[in-house]
């Protein structure tokens, strides 16, 4: 990864959930393999989530798939961020080269230091969303996946809005499911309950 992350930085007291976005990266956005259903609706929670998050003082980690060594070509145009995606200094960032944020060292090791639970969204839903549901359950961490602040590609006779309600209800055995306009108001909530303490 090539950076120290400093994780009491992380660590609050109040284990503020911190909010992970997955492979927010050009190639969900352009073709061969852009996502074709719900795309901009997922974009646009995804930028109310991490505008929260910021103005809320939520950490925010994103984490970005990197396998083998793509030609340079590739890897300019695919692995770039998505226009207003791009992390801050202050931002996370986790490199894997397998669907689950797990894959990442330091994602665990920095999930396990801040609460054990945290936030959810990106692309795509159907491999890196649900894996990292899957093995966050089995850590006995809890996810919430922002449902609608994600997409997933078609599979097999599923278009690709089917897809993504089929792999919502799969992560719903895993971990929390919902709306980002549901999180954002419990959340602020909660924010506002904290400062006034």
């Amino acid at each position: 990864m090539g950076q120290l992350i400093n994780l009491r930085a992380y660590a609050r007291p109040t284990h503020a959930a911190t909010v992970v976005f997955v492979d927010l990266q050009q190639e969900h956005v352009a073709s061969p393999r852009a996502l074709v259903g719900g795309l901009e609706r997922a974009l646009a929670n995804c930028r109310a989530v991490l505008r929260h998050a910021r103005h809320a003082g939520l950490p925010v980690a994103f984490a970005r798939l990197m396998p083998g060594a793509p030609p340079v070509a590739t890897q300019a145009s695919f692995t770039r961020w998505i226009d207003g995606f791009t992390p801050t200094r202050a931002d996370m960032i986790f490199d894997r080269d397998k669907p689950s944020c797990y894959a990442s060292a330091e994602f665990r090791e920095v999930i396990n230091q801040v609460g054990c639970r945290f936030v959810l969204a990106g692309f795509s839903g159907e491999a890196g969303c649900l894996a990292t549901a899957i093995d966050a359950f089995h850590r006995g961490h809890h996810v919430t996946f922002l449902a609608d602040a994600s997409a997933s590609h078609a599979r097999g006779d599923l278009d690709a809005a089917r897809a993504h309600r089929a792999v919502t209800d799969l992560i719903a055995l895993y971990g929390s499911v919902q709306t980002t306009a549901d999180w954002l108001a419990e959340s602020a909530r909660a924010t506002s309950m904290t400062a006034r303490r």
